[in-house]
C-alpha cells in the first residue's frame, strides 16, 4: 500500500503526473502517423527483368533459372522465391525470414544480378531491385483531363511538372502516369519508296543511330579565351531529321525524307485512361514507409495549390480516390464509439455510486490509461490506426472496473465509521490483490498474440499492446 500512503501524503505531485501524462499523450497523438491500418513490414523484394521479343518459355529457361540458383547460394535468409514469366519481362519475388535487414538483401540481390549478366542471353540489361512494402499502396489517385490539350501534352505535364513537384513530399511515391501518350520523334517509313530505292529499315536504323550522336567535344583555347566545342552531330529540330543522308544509290543521295516521314509523334499506347468520356492521365500517389497518410495527403494538397500557379489553366486536375477520407471516417468513428461508451459508463457508476465526486474520480481513470497507453505505443514505434484505436475502444469499459471497485470500497469502509484516511487505506489493501489478478486475468488473454506470425501479427500486435498498456495503467 506504499503507493496510495504516498499518493495521500504527496497528492500534489500525483496531480503534476496527471498532468504530465495528459500532455504527453496529447504530444503522442500529434506526432504519431495515423493510418488505416499498422505498417506491415513483409521483408519481399522484388527482381524484374526485361528482354523485348523474349518469350516467356525463354524467359523461365534462359534468365529466372539461373538467377534463382544464384540467388539461393550468395543471398542470406531466404524462405522462398516466387518467379513469374511473361513476354520480354520476368519477376522473381524473393521472400525472406522476419527480421532480415532489407537493405542489405537488395544490395545482395543487386550485386548478384549484375554479375551473372555476363552468362545471360547477350544484351541483356542489369534487372530492377525493388524493396516490396504492404504499406506501399495508393492513397491518393489525381485524374488530368482537358478539352482542349492532346493526350501527348497532358502525359507531359503529369509528369514532367505535377510528378516532379510533388516527389519532395515527404514519405510519397510516385510511379509514372497511366494514360496518355509518351512523346517520341516517329519515323513513318514509306516502304514502296524504300523498295524503289532498294532500301531496307536495317539502312535507315544504321544511318540515322551514326548520324544521331550526342558526343563529348572538349574545349578549344585560343588566346587568353577559352572556348567550347560543340559538334553538329545530333539535329536540334524535327526537320533536320528529314536531311539526314541514308545512302548513295545509283550517283544519287538519298535523304530520309525521300523515303520516310518524321513527325513528332507518340510512343505505342500500352494504356488508355478515360475520365468523363474523355481521354486523360492518371497519376497516382503511394506512401511509403511509417510515414502518415493524413500529412502525406494534405501536404500533396498544398502542392497543387502551389503547382495551380504554373500549369496551365486548361488542365484539371480531380481526384478519384483519396484514402484520408476514409482514414478520418475510421478514427472519427471509433473515437466517438469510445467518448459515448466513457459517458455511459460514467452514467451507471453515478446511478449506481449516487456521488458525482466519485463518478469524477473513476471517470479520470479513462483519459489516463488511454494516453499512457498511446505514449508507451509511441515510444514502441506504433502508429495511430484501427486496430490500436479499436483496442483502446475494447478496453474503455474495462478501465473503470478496478476504480469503481476501489471507490466502492472506500464507501463501504466509510459506512462502518472509519476516518477517511483509514478508510481509503482499508478499502486499497483489501481489494489490492484481488483487483490485480482479475487485471492480470484480462491480459493474460491476449498473451497468445505474442506468438502469431506473418500478417496477423502486424495486425493484432497493437490492438493487443494497446489493451495491456491501459489495463496495467489503470
Amino acid at each position: 500500500m506504499w503507493i496510495v500512503k504516498l499518493a495521500l501524503s504527496r497528492p500534489y505531485t500525483f496531480a503534476v503526473m496527471a498532468m504530465l501524462i495528459m500532455i504527453l499523450g496529447g504530444v503522442s497523438i500529434v506526432s504519431m502517423p495515423t493510418d488505416i491500418f499498422p505498417n506491415i513490414d513483409i521483408p519481399v523484394v522484388s527482381v524484374i527483368w526485361n528482354y523485348n521479343g523474349m518469350s516467356p518459355d525463354d524467359m523461365e529457361k534462359r534468365v529466372l533459372t539461373s538467377f534463382e540458383r544464384a540467388t539461393t547460394t550468395t543471398v542470406n535468409d531466404v524462405e522462398h522465391i516466387e518467379s513469374q514469366s511473361m513476354a520480354s519481362y520476368g519477376v522473381v519475388r524473393v521472400f525472406f525470414h522476419p527480421g532480415v535487414k532489407v537493405e542489405l538483401a537488395v544490395a545482395q540481390l543487386s550485386a548478384i544480378a549484375n554479375s551473372i549478366t555476363r552468362v545471360l542471353p547477350p544484351g541483356i540489361f542489369p534487372p530492377f531491385v525493388i524493396r516490396y512494402n504492404a504499406a506501399t499502396v495508393p492513397i491518393l489517385q489525381l485524374a488530368l483531363s482537358s478539352t482542349s490539350m492532346s493526350e501527348q501534352t497532358i502525359y507531359d505535364l503529369a509528369n514532367s511538372q505535377i510528378r516532379i513537384g510533388l516527389a519532395n513530399v515527404q514519405g510519397a511515391s510516385l510511379p509514372l502516369p497511366y494514360g496518355g501518350r509518351v512523346r517520341q520523334i516517329m519515323v513513318d517509313l514509306d516502304t514502296e519508296a524504300m523498295q524503289a530505292r532498294r532500301l531496307s529499315a536495317v539502312d535507315v536504323s544504321t544511318a540515322m543511330t551514326a548520324q544521331n550522336l550526342i558526343l563529348p567535344s572538349g574545349t578549344a583555347k585560343i588566346g587568353p579565351s577559352e572556348y567550347n566545342v560543340r559538334l553538329n552531330a545530333s539535329p536540334e529540330t524535327v526537320a533536320e531529321i528529314n536531311k539526314l543522308p541514308i545512302k548513295e544509290v545509283n550517283g544519287a543521295m538519298v535523304y530520309l525524307k525521300d523515303v520516310a516521314q518524321v513527325r513528332d509523334g507518340f510512343a505505342i499506347q500500352a494504356n488508355v485512361v478515360r475520365q468523363n468520356g474523355s481521354r486523360g492521365a492518371l497519376l497516382t500517389v503511394l506512401k511509403n514507409g511509417n510515414a502518415s497518410t493524413l500529412d502525406i495527403i494534405a501536404k500533396v494538397q498544398k502542392e497543387l495549390d502551389r503547382l495551380e500557379g504554373v500549369i496551365p489553366k486548361e488542365l484539371k486536375i480531380r481526384r478519384m480516390f483519396d484514402q484520408s477520407v476514409f482514414v478520418r471516417a475510421s478514427i472519427d468513428g471509433l473515437v466517438k464509439e469510445g467518448i459515448i461508451a466513457a459517458i455511459l459508463t460514467g452514467l451507471m457508476i453515478l446511478l449506481f455510486l449516487g456521488s458525482w465526486r466519485s463518478t469524477l474520480i473513476v471517470c479520470v481513470s479513462i483519459p489516463l490509461s488511454i494516453f499512457t497507453s498511446i505514449s508507451i505505443l509511441y515510444l514502441f514505434g506504433h502508429t495511430i490506426n484501427v486496430m490500436t484505436l479499436g483496442g483502446l475502444a475494447l478496453a474503455v469499459g474495462i478501465l473503470v472496473d478496478d476504480a469503481t471497485v476501489e471507490i466502492e470500497n472506500i464507501h463501504r469502509n466509510r459506512h462502518m465509521g472509519k476516518p477517511l484516511v483509514r478508510a481509503i487505506l482499508d478499502g486499497a489493501q483489501q481489494i489490492a490483490v484481488p483487483t490485480f489478478v482479475s487485471t492480470l486475468s484480462i491480459c493474460i488473454v491476449f498473451v497468445p498474440v505474442i506468438f502469431l506470425t506473418g500478417t496477423a501479427k502486424f495486425l493484432f500486435t497493437p490492438l493487443a499492446l494497446a489493451v495491456v498498456f491501459a489495463m496495467m495503467e489503470s
